[in-house]
């Protein structure tokens, strides 16, 4: 009964994603002769249990996980009281998820927000934000911004040292952005996942990236044949938020990722994410175009 109950369960996302797919056109699409190669600091897969015990010892520590062409993502960890003070980006959206302890977020027009373990939090451009770890435990966040993303500070505030740079006095027309296209301030994931109906949604939407929640069980059965699709525009990468997450990643050994760890992907790659094990898992997925091409191998023979 359990596995008649899991292979319906499949059946009816597998009908749900479909339903909401367009209708394919055959095409040819550019694929390199040579895979691109992982270029530090990106690695198929980083296990956050590694980040623990490098950084093992230390108060706070950050590590960069993905600086590319599109994003750039950084695990965070902080011990309490630590702050962020008042800051915005001029021209790009910023969003946080709380891995562990827990943040309070001053956004700009928003009620203030304590963000636990699960929390997904986001401001928009030209927003002012701080930040502070609230609570008796230090706090882990997995920070996430367009890549070469600028930061200004109020003249309210002292800025930072920049190496190479002079903070000077200016003016900006400003007014905090706003939550469209179905962005939220916030969403709490372990609080959506008891409606026995959450398959996850779009978590991030902009014109520069996107960030999509999926949620659900593993497959009833799997192709061994099928290596998943590759994007031709962008990277993309994954943060594991639940469960336990299985990677097919075209010249790379097979891969289950587990809560915390981060797969990354480069351009022109075949890649197969599926969630594993018993249980539903939940992988947060992460690239630079709102409507991303997928391109999947041909039903038939061209």
């Amino acid at each position: 009964m359990h596995i008649l109950k899991r292979f319906f369960a499949g059946l009816a996302l597998l009908s749900l994603v479909y339903a909401q797919r367009p209708p394919e056109t055959p095409a040819w699409a550019p694929k390199p002769s040579e895979l691109p190669k992982y270029v530090a600091p990106h690695k198929p897969h980083t296990k956050l249990s590694d980040l623990v015990a490098k950084h093992k010892g230390e108060k706070n520590w950050r590590e960069v996980i993905v600086s590319d062409d599109y994003l750039h993502a950084e695990y965070i960890y902080s011990q309490p009281g630590s702050k962020v003070g008042k800051r915005f980006h001029p021209d790009t959206r910023e969003w946080w998820i709380v891995m562990d302890g827990q943040i309070r977020f001053e956004i700009e027009g928003q009620e203030p927000i304590v963000a636990p373990k699960g929390g997904m939090v986001q401001v928009p451009m030209t927003t002012i934000y701080s930040m502070e770890t609230v609570g008796d435990q230090p706090s882990l966040r997995f920070e996430v911004n367009i890549a070469r993303a600028k930061v200004l500070y109020p003249q309210t505030e002292e800025p930072p040292k920049l190496p190479g740079f002079t903070h000077i006095p200016v003016r900006v027309a400003r007014q905090p952005g706003k939550y469209t296209s179905g962005n939220k301030p916030f969403i709490d994931f372990h609080e959506e996942t008891k409606a026995p109906t959450y398959r996850g949604g779009r978590f991030i939407h902009d014109d520069r990236a996107v960030s999509n929640i999926i949620y659900g069980p593993a497959p009833a059965s799997t192709d061994p044949k099928n290596r998943g699709h590759y994007h031709a525009e962008s990277t993309e990468f994954w943060l594991i938020v639940a469960g336990k997450i299985s990677y097919k990643i075209e010249g790379q050994p097979f891969i289950v990722a587990d809560v915390g760890d981060v797969v990354y992907v480069p351009m022109y790659t075949f890649h197969l994410a599926q969630s594993y094990g018993e249980g539903k898992s939940c992988r947060l997925a992460m690239n630079g175009y709102p409507a991303l091409a997928h391109l999947y191998d041909p039903l038939e023979p061209h």
